[in-house]
């Protein structure tokens, strides 16, 4: 059915928080999510990453955004095996196991697995980029990821590291805020895949389609952005 609603997305067997397998009454069998869907049959699905159980208005306005130009957009609850605030991201086993479940879910409704893409900011987009290196998925977007040079957490590798293993063409856009040598770095290291990569830098932080826009609804920057990452997905999740 069209509109916004919540969910679950069964986790796979096997994908529990301990890595034992999963059973009808575990806490951790299932991810909660919130989709948006399209007027209409969707052309494809999109995992939208974030690193807040909160879902600020302008990360609302971009899921509808994007369901207007016909995807289902998947938002999964990355921390629901914890309580309260979560002390760290969520990455390695936990990410991909929560990824899994959105693509199953998404696969699950009618989309081809070749048109799911993945898309994040800040810390999530550094998961975004990953789940790109360890899962062949249609096309990633990630929006000032961290952990260039660095490596974020003991379960996230460096993405200088892990770019030459890129399975998904993939999308980087940055900023002024974000350090211009780490992004050259990425930029050679992401030349090395063997998908599509592009790297974007601004000159200042109205590229962030995540975040509410003021009163300049229609800055370049801003417009330009987000166009960017409406057309990486309009010609790689075909």
């Amino acid at each position: 059915m069209p509109g916004t609603y919540d969910d679950i997305a069964p986790l796979r067997r096997g994908d529990g928080a301990d890595g034992d397998q999963t059973t009808a009454s575990s806490p951790v069998d299932r991810v909660p999510i919130t989709v948006l869907e399209p007027e209409g049959n969707a052309r494809g699905g999109i995992v939208l990453l974030h690193e807040s159980r909160e879902r600020g208005p302008g990360l609302r306005d971009l899921m509808t955004a994007l369901a207007a130009e016909g995807w289902t957009v998947v938002t999964p609850d990355l921390f629901h095996r914890v309580t309260g605030e979560p002390e760290h991201e969520v990455f390695g086993d936990e990410l991909f196991a929560d990824f899994d479940a959105c693509f199953d879910w998404l696969t699950a409704h009618g989309v081809f697995p070749d048109c799911v893409g993945v898309l994040g900011f800040d810390t999530a987009g550094t998961a975004a980029f990953l789940v790109a290196t360890n899962r062949p998925i249609g096309a990633a977007v990630s929006v000032a990821a961290r952990g260039l040079t660095e490596p974020l957490a003991a379960e996230a590798e460096a993405l200088v590291q892990a770019a030459p293993r890129l399975q998904a063409p993939w999308l980087g856009l940055f900023g002024a805020d974000d350090p211009a040598d780490d992004v050259e770095k990425l930029r050679d290291a992401g030349a090395a895949a063997s998908v599509a990569t592009l790297v974007v830098t601004y000159p200042d932080a109205k590229h962030r389609a995540d975040r509410p826009a003021e009163d300049e609804d229609d800055d370049p920057v801003r417009v330009d952005a987000q166009t960017r990452i409406f057309d990486w997905f309009d010609s790689n999740l075909r």
